[in-house]
């Protein structure tokens, strides 16, 4: 499948545009604090929903992360990766070698674009802790509206409560399950909800929330 840079990539806010490019293009995928080696808990809840091989997923904010890799070696074949930093998705590209045409790769701000299909699986791990302005994510929420089918499953991960204040120099939100789903509203049915201790490559730990949710609507 062909890389896809969406046209309001051109337009994206400077300052966040180059803040994650710089990191990506400075550090190592293992080298930065959200690092995994391998996605367990994300793996796990993306099987739970039952979402078919064919199924259509989104991974935002996937950077360098290794998501995509897994789900394409677990016969998944309809992934999209989408991510603000050009570096972090040339990156991915590198490292999958020839199975990197099997993933949609979008070079996009995900508060300020309009997918391109709709999808039967949302995952986010790494961005919507960094929206700090309402006004930002409300528009993520409505880009989530607009993209995830009916029945689709949303997939979550923030800093908990007593998680990171901080993270890559910038102020985050954290959050518990019911906050979360207080941003997301009642189009979104809680199917799960649980926390993690994340040890990052230089041995220190951050908590983190995870939910899954249902679209009922």
């Amino acid at each position: 499948m062909e890389n896809m840079d969406i046209e309001q990539s051109e337009s994206l806010p400077a300052s966040r545009k180059e803040h994650w490019d710089n990191v990506y293009k400075n550090k190592l995928p293992n080298e930065v604090s959200w690092y995994e080696e391998y996605p367990e808990v994300s793996l796990k809840l993306i099987k739970s929903t039952g979402v078919a091989p064919d199924g259509s997923i989104i991974d935002v904010g996937g950077g360098t992360s290794s998501v995509a890799e897994t789900l394409l070696a677990d016969g998944y074949q309809r992934i999209t990766v989408l991510d603000i930093s050009p570096s972090a998705l040339e990156k991915s590209r590198q490292r999958l070698r020839e199975q990197a045409h099997k993933v949609k790769w979008l070079e996009a701000d995900i508060t300020e674009v309009r997918l391109p299909e709709e999808y039967d699986l949302w995952h986010d791990r790494a961005v919507f802790h960094f929206l700090t302005d309402a006004g930002d994510r409300k528009r993520y929420v409505q880009v989530v509206k607009q993209s995830l089918k009916p029945g689709g499953h949303l997939i979550i991960a923030t800093f908990a409560i007593d998680g990171p204040q901080k993270c890559s120099g910038l102020e985050v939100m954290r959050y518990s399950p019911e906050g979360l789903h207080n941003e997301f509203g009642g189009d979104f049915e809680l199917l799960e909800s649980f926390g993690i201790e994340h040890v990052t490559p230089a041995k220190g730990m951050q908590r983190f929330t995870f939910c899954c949710f249902r679209r009922t609507v």
